[in-house]
């Protein structure tokens, strides 16, 4: 009788949290809805400059014509690659100096005033460094996209390695494990949220990172159709850019999303 009612009790609750889920869902379709409307009315009876903020049918329409010339899909080509490649370098490289100042602490003193020094350096800034040292090419954007998030990540990760829980390490220790097992079982697998979180917040600095080094020096992608855009004052080319970043990128945020399901067990 109890295992009925609390089945029951198990299915109303995930009931709710449909329910819940579809309304969330249905408030964000509308209000998504309301500002399309509101944008294209403003556009088309001159509530706003057409000129400078355009409306989403024009929109639609260039991305129809760029679409049918083969022009926006070799763009975003171009940068989704450039992006995802940054993305993963930035964080693979922060996790691995985040691990090598786990294991000595010696360097992780050495390393600290450092890291705070970079991070709280402009990273954008160092564009033109990177272009001059690597050249105008997909490596010196690449390297803009990974190095924007390269510290962030190595302090995140960093932190997370050093507020495991004390007791965990001591079971291994216990048990007469190393440092390299109390990393494998404990340590890396305990930081698995922070690290997901990482790549959360990488996916944002990875697109502009990628996006700044194409303002600076790529002839391909939604960083040069931004640019150009405003050089020609079509700024419905800027906008069309930019809705692609930002679809891209949440589908992006949404993929680091379903890694969070497959990893984490809530």
């Amino acid at each position: 009788m109890n295992n009925l009612l609390l089945k029951k009790q198990h299915q109303q609750y995930l009931k709710k949290l449909k329910r819940e889920k579809n309304e969330i869902v249905t408030w964000q379709i509308f209000i998504l809805f309301v500002f399309l409307s509101l944008w294209e009315l403003a556009g088309r009876y001159t509530w706003v400059d057409p000129l400078l903020f355009s409306y989403p049918t024009k929109i639609a329409s260039l991305f129809l014509t760029k679409l049918q010339d083969g022009s926006l899909v070799l763009h975003t080509t171009v940068t989704l690659l450039e992006t995802i490649a940054g993305f993963i370098l930035g964080t693979l490289l922060g996790t691995l100096f985040a691990a090598i100042l786990w294991w000595s602490r010696k360097a992780s003193r050495i390393s600290d005033p450092y890291l705070v020094v970079l991070n709280s350096m402009p990273k954008v800034a160092l564009g033109p460094i990177i272009i001059v040292a690597l050249g105008p090419g997909y490596i010196s954007i690449i390297t803009m996209g990974a190095s924007i998030s390269i510290i962030i990540t190595t302090l995140v990760i960093f932190h997370s390695f050093h507020t495991v829980e004390p007791n965990y390490i001591k079971v291994i220790r216990s048990f007469g494990g190393n440092k390299k097992q109390v990393f494998r079982e404990v340590i890396l697998p305990a930081s698995f949220p922070a690290i997901i979180s990482t790549l959360k917040v990488n996916v944002g600095l990875s697109w502009v990172g990628v996006i700044v080094g194409e303002f600076l020096v790529s002839k391909q992608g939604l960083g040069y159709m931004i640019i150009y855009g405003f050089q020609v004052f079509n700024f419905t080319l800027v906008l069309l850019s930019l809705f692609m970043i930002a679809i891209f990128s949440s589908i992006m945020y949404l993929g680091v999303e379903w890694l969070e399901r497959k990893l984490i067990k809530h």
